[in-house]
């Protein structure tokens, strides 16, 4: 008996959810280890293992929430291990392990591309390696042009060493939608981009590299095919127009309820209150930078926010949230129901039915994790439950945005935002498909039942 249990044991092979889990999960403690050690942080700084732990989840999980200010804190090397995190978490380590195996003409194995296939959100691990590669070009690309662009900008203000490093470490977190930034350690500014709210370059810049790291690198390759196909696929459909969509509704309705607010859009310009609304509306959906205070919005902007980061941004991307398509067939779903329609049809495509209930089924378990760790944190953090719940939603969207409590959580709530970053990061049906047996094929079916709705 224990022979044949060991037999299994040894034979046991983890499915590719479970290789993404176990990867990140790895990939965070090795994070852990080098934030911890003295090396990492400036002369007489201290730190406790917990607070370098939440640090390197925040980096993996491409989040942003920090405890303190990251150029403040730590050291150069420090700095390198959490912008270093940030690449491997953003693009993925299955994709960076790709790239190690591809530099060295090692081939891909059939099951490593089921890992690939999962880690990439597609439906067929059929030219799998061939998106790998399109997906590391452009990443370098886009990274190597953001950092070129911000470093020519911050030339007027640093040395060339200093500009040269600001650029690339800012150019790799906005790329990947992490929001770590290092003006928090600069004596003068203010933190994240505070300082060049009314700065037209920098914010067209920051917004187009979070547009293009939050709209997956699948639709990025479809624009860069279009001149040659000459038409785009429904994903990309979707993703561009609802986050058209979202980016100008989110905008306007900042812009309406900041304007008048002191503290906030109210001292700008009319260009500056404009870039102010449009930035916060782009980076409320994964990127976690502001240019002007979150914790000063009004109540209703900041709840505003939590919808924004909620829907976050689209599948195969670094960014969070429940995902623009997801949302897209919400809104599909309703317009069918409402117009007594039995299929979803988005650009005259009839959307497949496990793809709804898949949908349904992320939106409702984001918004359980999401809930159920806010209504915990309330009774364990002294902070406005608006604060708590803007705070859990930022964290399971991986958006960064901070109305300021993070810094003063208990242990047992930086746990519970690490966990939030963490399965959201990963994706709570497929840390469902890691935690789940083998499923067994159904041998009979249950009579069909009516219930009524409504």
């Amino acid at each position: 008996m224990l022979k044949t249990v060991m037999l299994r044991s040894s034979r046991y092979k983890p499915n590719p959810p479970q290789v993404m889990a176990l990867g990140f999960i790895a990939l965070i403690f090795i994070g852990s280890i080098l934030l911890y050690l003295p090396a990492a942080h400036e002369e007489g700084v201290n730190d406790s293992y917990i607070n370098a732990l939440f640090m390197a989840a925040s980096a993996v999980c491409v989040t942003g929430l920090t405890l303190y200010n990251v150029g403040e804190q730590y050291s150069l090397f420090g700095e390198l291990v959490i912008i270093s995190l940030v690449q491997i978490g953003g693009l993925g380590f299955m994709t960076m392990a790709t790239l190690i195996a591809l530099a060295f003409r090692r081939r891909i194995s059939y099951r490593e591309r089921l890992i690939l296939q999962e880690a990439m959100n597609q439906t067929t691990p059929e030219g799998i390696v061939r998106l790998i590669r399109r997906v590391l070009l452009y990443a370098f690309v886009i990274e190597l042009i953001g950092a070129a662009l911000l470093t020519a900008r911050w030339l007027t203000e640093m040395p060339f060493r200093q500009a040269a490093y600001f650029g690339v470490f800012h150019s790799i977190s906005i790329f990947n939608n992490a929001g770590f930034e290092l003006f928090g350690g600069l004596g003068d500014r203010p933190g994240s981009l505070m300082h060049y709210v009314e700065d037209p370059y920098i914010n067209i810049v920051t917004i187009i590299m979070i547009i293009l790291g939050g709209i997956g690198f699948i639709v990025i390759a479809d624009l860069l095919s279009l001149p040659k196909n000459r038409k785009l696929s429904l994903h990309s459909k979707v993703v561009l127009s609802f986050s058209g969509g979202l980016i100008g509704v989110g905008a306007l309705v900042i812009f309406l309820f900041e304007y008048t607010n002191g503290l906030t859009l109210q001292p700008l310009s009319i260009g500056g209150k404009t870039f102010s609304a449009v930035f916060q509306s782009v980076s409320a959906r994964s990127a976690g930078l502001n240019t002007v205070d979150t914790a000063a919005f009004r109540q209703a902007t900041q709840f505003f926010i939590v919808l924004l980061m909620f829907i976050g941004a689209a599948p195969g991307s670094s960014g969070g949230g429940i995902k623009v398509t997801t949302f897209a067939i919400l809104i599909g779903a309703m317009l069918a129901m409402v117009r007594g329609k039995e299929d979803i049809v988005l650009f005259r495509c009839r959307i497949a039915k496990d793809r709804i209930h898949k949908a349904i089924t992320f939106t409702f378990l984001s918004f359980f994790f999401v809930v159920l760790a806010a209504m915990i944190l309330s009774l364990t953090e002294p902070f406005p439950f608006l604060a708590i719940l803007f705070e859990a939603t930022s964290a399971y969207a991986t958006a960064g945005m901070s109305v300021g409590v993070t810094p003063y959580l208990t242990d047992f709530g930086k746990i519970m935002l690490m966990l939030l970053m963490f399965i959201g990061r990963v994706g709570p049906i497929t840390l469902a498909f890691t935690l789940q047996p083998r499923p067994e094929k159904e041998l009979y079916r249950y009579p069909e039942g009516k219930i009524t709705i409504g």
